[in-house]
C-alpha cells in the first residue's frame, strides 16, 4: 500500500533543503513542521525566495507575500570553495556541513563537492583561518534542477543524520563495553586470593 505524504512531508518537499536555519528553526523539516501546525510564516526562507514562498501559498491555499528580510534576504545560489594553500585541516568545516559536501581529513586539505553544496554558509563561521568563501554557483538551465537540488540535498542530509546516529549508537555500545571491562578487572582485583 503506497504511503502519502503528510502535509509536513509536503511543505518540506518543497523547501530547499539547505538546513541552514536562517528561519530560525534548526533545519527544513522543523520549519515545514512550523509552518504546518501555524507556528511560523511561509516567508522565512531567505533560500527558497519568492518562488518557494509561491510554492508553499499555492500548496496552503494562501496568498503570497513577499519574504520577511528579518531572516535575511534572497541571494543567487552560491557554493564554498576551500582556498588550499590556507586550509590546516582542522575538520571543523566538514562537521559543520549538514549534507558531506566537504571532503578531507585531520591535518589535511579539504574540498567542496560544489555540485552537492547547497550554499547554506554554514562551514564559513567555524573555519579558523577563513580559508572558505563563496562562489557563484554553475549556471543551469534545467526548469526541474531547483527540485532535483533540493531532493538530492534532502537525501545527502537525511543519510548523513542516518550516519550521525549510527556513530553515537556504536559510541554509546563501545562505552558500555569499556565500562564492562572496566568493572570485571576491579571484580577480578578485589577477590580474595586463594
Amino acid at each position: 500500500m503506497p504511503e502519502f505524504p503528510t502535509l509536513i512531508d509536503q511543505i518540506n518537499a518543497l523547501l530547499p533543503q539547505t538546513q541552514c536555519g536562517q528561519c530560525s528553526f534548526q533545519g527544513c523539516r522543523p520549519y515545514a513542521e512550523a509552518i504546518a501546525s501555524g507556528v511560523a510564516d511561509i516567508n522565512q526562507c531567505p533560500p527558497g525566495g519568492d518562488e518557494g514562498i509561491r510554492d508553499l501559498a499555492d500548496l496552503l491555499g494562501v496568498s503570497p507575500k513577499p519574504l520577511n528580510t528579518h531572516f535575511g534576504v534572497h541571494k543567487p545560489a552560491s557554493v564554498a570553495f576551500i582556498v588550499e594553500e590556507d586550509c590546516i585541516g582542522c575538520t571543523k568545516c566538514i562537521a559543520a556541513c549538514p549534507v558531506d559536501a566537504i571532503l578531507g581529513a585531520a591535518k589535511f586539505m579539504h574540498t567542496v563537492i560544489a555540485s552537492e553544496c547547497t550554499g547554506c554558509e554554514l562551514c564559513i563561521a567555524p573555519c579558523p583561518v577563513d580559508c572558505i568563501i563563496m562562489q557563484p554557483a554553475p549556471p543551469t538551465n534545467a526548469d526541474g534542477h531547483r527540485a532535483q537540488k533540493s531532493a538530492q540535498a534532502k537525501r545527502r542530509y537525511d543519510a548523513r543524520c542516518l550516519r550521525k546516529e549510527k556513530e553515537e549508537v556504536e559510541k554509546a555500545e563501545r562505552a558500555k563495553k569499556k565500562k564492562q571491562a572496566l568493572l570485571a578487572a576491579n571484580l577480578r582485583r578485589n577477590m580474595p586470593k586463594a
